[in-house]
């Protein structure tokens, strides 16, 4: 279970950093931070759900080597994320609303479809997997709004670094322990 918070938490921080950018840049009350929080809390637990089906469509071919699609797939991501926030050029978004929202969430859960072929390796129920993803995400963008107008955007980028650093430790973990102790 300790894995599915790890994963959850770090795939998390894309969508806090664009919460954190959303409340520096609009500051919007309960209302908007709630709005926020659903909309990006939603996208990201009905990603990995369809990366977790193709995952499914594909067990015969992947089981034998699931260890190393979980070391490369999380690891890229990983990598990605990290790239991304030491990436000083980057600004916020401007306000998002309506179909700018919807498309934000969709683009910073992309990496949550590829992390959902990963859910068997963490051996819980798949509702449960997409239930702590999506509440995590949710959970923390409400949190993000708050204190990207407290403390402004610059939190945003360590948070997708830290995120970073956790998709690859996650996937080395499952790696070594699929590959040297016979998980």
């Amino acid at each position: 279970m300790t894995a599915l918070f790890i994963l959850a938490f770090a795939l998390a921080m894309d969508a806090f950093a664009a919460s954190l950018c959303q409340g520096a840049v609009a500051r919007p009350g309960p209302g908007g931070a709630i709005r926020i929080g659903a909309a990006f809390g939603t996208a990201q637990a009905l990603m990995p759900l369809i990366g977790w089906g193709l995952g499914i469509a594909f067990a015969g071919v992947i089981q034998a080597v699931d260890h190393w699609v979980a070391l490369i797939l999380l690891g890229a991501l990983g990598l990605r994320m990290i790239r991304a926030g030491l990436n000083e050029e980057a600004d916020c978004a401007p306000p998002l609303m309506g179909w700018a929202l919807l498309s934000a969430a969709v683009a910073t859960s992309i990496d949550a479809a590829a992390a959902g072929v990963t859910l068997p390796l963490l051996e819980q129920p798949v509702l449960i997997a997409i239930l702590v993803i999506g509440a995590t995400t949710a959970i923390l963008c409400f949190g993000g709004v708050f204190a990207g107008a407290a403390l402004g955007s610059r939190l945003g980028k360590k948070a997708e670094v830290a995120g970073g650093l956790m998709l690859l430790a996650l996937g080395l973990k499952i790696f070594t322990e699929h590959q040297f102790l016979g998980a």
